[in-house]
């Protein structure tokens, strides 16, 4: 009887996967503000916050490296993706579709799927390691790549079970859960922060600069890591979440808003999140490696205990699941635009099963700086694609959604940018040495030229073909 309700359940959930959200399903500013907060101020917070601490930023760096990369994320989701979805108010997978063709779309959508169960995956492990707490598990090193033991396996099974079956309920459930979670959440991080304070030598407001740059933020990275500057944090700030807002991932998400004003709650997740909760868990780090001697284990929820003992595990769970929970939504949603016919939360399981597979690999969280930014870059082709069809064709005398209407199944100005697009970057890398955290800029530039040229190239003119008007 249970089971068969939660089916029923199930079955009832409607996403418009490929049909515009209707006004009835519209949502104001305050179901996103909670979502970002929520997603931001997470799981990911407790490992890039220690991890800037490893590679030896300085606080000054830190500081205005944050505030300036966040504005710069807060106005790429007002400007360049909320816009368009409160426009068309379609999913982003739909919407290439109508681009790119449904074969290009395919190969966008598996690659999408996994990098989102990649991070979704990383965000398991992190709860996981609270999770393992009460068991004494051998925690994994900095520079771990696979599983420790059994029972970390086990663990990391139970909570990717029920991060995704959370996933499973749609989004209103994954909004309506962060909305509560995440205002304690930030709570438990600030005052976790302070309360390690003193171990550290701040005993007034006073205190705290001279403490930060001499013992928390100290410009020297740990055994093992490299050296980063401002330009890192500014840039690692702004492009951390590319995929989502130049890369467009996030038309998914701002389809149900009232308005593309909506975007701009994005900053609730950057100067909460992506601000103080990053200080604040680069906070706890530096106490713990002040206790361990510069110790190279690296687990988010063995130092939350110690900060802030049941409550600070707790929060490293729950903060795990409120990251993982929207990451697998996207997934699954990218997953059913290639089997239409399947319901979204079967596909949502499938996904589950893979993300919860990926966890089990601590190099997820240990090379989470450079995942992030790797996968903002390998969809941000994409995003300028999406930017530059909806906006500039058309003036240019082409036509916008060009497979949609021929039934190109694929598009290829737009294969071609993206292959070349990527192509450059990693041509950039390797001969000039430009590290991955730098690349998205260029990258989008050299994106939209080549997809205005490539289009010129293959679509053929009005004049030639009036049913492309």
């Amino acid at each position: 009887m249970i089971l068969d309700k939660l089916t029923a359940r199930l079955e009832s959930v409607q996403e418009y996967e490929k049909e515009p959200v209707p006004a009835s399903r519209h949502k104001s500013w305050r179901s996103f503000l909670g979502m970002y907060a929520g997603e931001h101020t997470a799981g990911t917070e407790f490992v890039i916050g220690p991890l800037f601490v490893a590679h030896g930023a300085s606080a000054g760096d830190l500081i205005f490296g944050l505030l300036i990369g966040n504005l710069l994320a807060v106005l790429s989701w007002a400007f360049l993706c909320a816009p368009i979805a409160v426009k068309e108010r379609i999913t982003l997978y739909y919407k290439l579709e109508k681009i790119c063709g449904k074969h290009l779309t395919v190969v966008y959508n598996l690659v999408n799927a996994l990098m989102f169960c990649f991070l979704a995956g990383s965000m398991i492990a992190v709860s996981a390691t609270a999770v393992g707490i009460p068991f004494n598990i051998p925690m994994a090193e900095l520079t771990d790549w696979l599983p420790s033991s059994l029972s970390w396996v086990l663990i990391v099974l139970v909570v990717g079970t029920v991060t995704t079956l959370i996933a499973t309920l749609g989004y209103e459930q994954v909004s309506r859960f962060a909305n509560i979670a995440s205002p304690w959440m930030i709570l438990v991080f600030l005052a976790a922060a302070i309360a390690v304070l003193p171990e550290l030598g701040v005993n007034s407001i006073g205190d705290f600069w001279p403490v930060a740059e001499s013992k928390i933020w100290t410009g020297v990275p740990l055994e093992g890591q490299s050296k980063f500057t401002f330009w890192h944090v500014m840039f690692f700030a702004w492009f951390c979440n590319m995929a989502m807002h130049i890369g467009m991932a996030d038309l998914s998400i701002f389809r149900y808003a009232k308005s593309w004003k909506s975007g701009f709650t994005s900053a609730g997740g950057m100067y909460v999140g992506h601000y103080f909760a990053w200080l604040a868990s680069g906070i706890l780090y530096a106490v713990f490696l002040q206790n361990s001697q510069n110790s190279l284990e690296f687990a988010p929820g063995p130092i939350a205990y110690y900060a802030a003992g049941i409550t600070g595990a707790a929060c490293v769970i729950v903060a795990g699941w409120t990251t993982a929970n929207p990451t697998i939504y996207r997934a699954g949603l990218a997953v059913q635009a290639i089997l239409p016919n399947s319901k979204t939360w079967k596909v949502t399981l499938i996904v589950g099963l893979v993300t919860t597979t990926a966890a089990c690999f601590p190099a997820l969280v240990m090379r989470l700086l450079d995942f992030v930014a790797l996968y903002g870059l390998l969809l941000m082709p994409m995003g300028a694609i999406i930017f530059i069809d909806f906006y500039f064709l058309p003036k240019l005398g082409l036509s916008s959604e060009l497979a949609e209407k021929t039934g190109q199944k694929i598009n290829w100005a737009a294969a071609g940018t993206w292959i070349l697009t990527l192509a450059a970057c990693l041509f950039i890398n390797f001969s000039f040495g430009v590290e991955i955290f730098f690349l998205g800029l260029p990258g989008w530039f050299v994106a939209v030229a080549l997809y205005i040229g490539l289009s010129f190239l293959f679509q053929p003119s009005k004049q030639l073909n009036p049913k492309l008007s």
